[in-house]
């Protein structure tokens, strides 16, 4: 694997202008309105008889960016076909700066355009520079000029990059357009080994290749680690145990972080990225346990009562407390305790089986699976446990309720990664906090199973 894969640095030079005193989409009202989005196809700068061997890169890069900007749910998009001005034949910046060329605002304020984004690319051999600007059409107003420059591989890196510099010129907040999924993909046949991915399921980078069963990864909240579970083989027994490694993307190293006879997955780390909560089952009962990175220093956190099942640790972002599920109730539900593993309380009542909690990056609500009629849902609870809220409902190809399985929170706190099988396969989609937005991301003949969101990697 590529080392440094995920902190390539591609911009070579850059050069931004933000004019907006202050957001111009409030987050809030976003979840009503949707601003109307004017995103012109990108002009070629280059030489004009490289047009035409070059444009399917402007086609890349317009293709990625409306597919980011789209899936915010903060814009709706005018089609080209209303554009009134021949975009081809100005420039990408204003009368006001360009007399001759220049475009004109008023014919974009007259399609109803709320917001503008012009801009353009050239290529010389196999480096791309790109430029961008974002303009507020009823103030007439440049909100965002940024120029980019990288090698043609990094095209994808350059137009997420992009889609969140708009995101924070408009509303002050970081998008999450440079983050990544990590998941447990299944391969051949009785096999699964661990992925990386962009955000939108493309990019996929194993991780893994134990030619076995791997599970459960999670990431670290600082980005550089990750955990998983492997069933490898043990030559001194000459059995599989379900083992927990620790893998460093600055090093490119993994090593056994337990290996006790059993189960140990489950990973989660704390907010400080140096230590990991996970599940270790052994002799009928399942407990949680933290640990050092380096395995030394290991603490039991559960115990029971009476052999209760306790796994699937998800820890709070202040750090202060962890959710999990257990049965100690005669059914798996949601618990929160704090990190010490005492004050344990019941989070959730309702369904036959609840599991999977993932905390949200402010720490307010927690998503998890509820199995009821059948079938998983993801759901919502604030953290004190009101405001149960189910965000998924749908149907297989057989008129049968799907599976929706495995939330985990977008760095944002305003998506929630899941898996569904209504396809026939586990696929990976997302789905809004309040359930109205829901897109799905990967389209093949893979299954993927508990997928987690990265933190900012940008």
């Amino acid at each position: 694997m590529k080392k440094h894969y995920l902190f390539i640095l591609i911009f070579l030079f850059s050069s931004s202008l933000l004019a907006a005193e202050q957001p111009l989409i409030n987050i809030g009202q976003a979840e009503v309105k949707q601003s109307p989005m004017a995103l012109v196809p990108l002009k070629y700068l280059g030489t004009p008889a490289l047009a035409n061997k070059h444009l399917s890169y402007g086609k890349r890069l317009y293709d990625i960016i409306h597919k980011d900007l789209k899936i915010s749910s903060y814009f709706s998009f005018i089609s080209p076909e209303a554009f009134i001005e021949d975009y081809n034949a100005k420039s990408l910046t204003p009368l006001e700066s360009d007399p001759v060329k220049g475009f004109d605002f008023s014919s974009w304020k007259q399609i109803g355009a709320e917001f503008m984004l012009r801009s353009g690319f050239q290529i010389s051999r196999s480096q791309m520079a790109f430029q961008a600007y974002l303009y507020h059409v009823p103030r007439r107003k440049l909100l965002l000029g940024k120029s980019y420059s990288g090698s043609i591989n990094d095209l994808r890196t350059m137009a997420h990059k992009f889609s969140n510099d708009v995101m924070l010129a408009l509303t002050g907040k970081n998008g999450f357009f440079m983050s990544k999924f990590i998941v447990a993909r299944s391969t051949q046949k009785h096999e699964k080994e661990i992925f990386v991915m962009d955000w939108d399921g493309a990019n996929q980078k194993a991780l893994t290749q134990h030619r076995t069963i791997s599970q459960s990864p999670s990431w670290s909240p600082n980005g550089r680690y990750a955990t998983y579970t492997s069933f490898l083989y043990h030559k001194k027994t000459k059995t599989r145990n379900a083992d927990l490694f620790l893998y460093d993307f600055k090093t490119n190293k993994r090593w056994l972080l337990s290996y006790q006879k059993g189960i140990n997955s489950g990973g989660a780390f704390t907010p400080d990225s140096d230590s990991v909560f996970f599940r270790i089952s052994k002799r009928g009962s399942s407990d949680i346990y933290r640990s050092s990175l380096d395995g030394k220093r290991l603490t039991q956190i559960t115990n029971g009562p009476r052999g209760a099942m306790n796994v699937e640790p998800s820890i709070s972002p202040d750090g202060q407390k962890v959710a999990f599920s257990s049965d100690r109730s005669g059914k798996p539900m949601i618990y929160t305790m704090n990190v010490n593993g005492k004050n344990v309380k019941r989070l959730t009542f309702a369904g036959v089986y609840n599991s999977s909690p993932s905390w949200s990056p402010d720490g307010k609500r927690i998503a998890f699976a509820g199995f009821d009629n059948g079938h998983f849902d993801i759901f919502v609870v604030d953290a004190n446990g009101k405001n149960l809220k189910r965000l998924t409902t749908a149907k297989k190809r057989n008129g049968k309720l799907a599976d929706n399985e495995y939330p985990s929170f977008s760095p944002d706190g305003r998506f929630i990664l899941f898996s569904s099988n209504r396809s026939g396969r586990y696929q990976l989609y997302i789905v809004s906090i309040d359930g109205k937005y829901e897109h799905r991301l990967t389209f093949d003949n893979k299954d993927y199973y508990k997928p987690q969101w990265s933190p900012y990697l940008n």
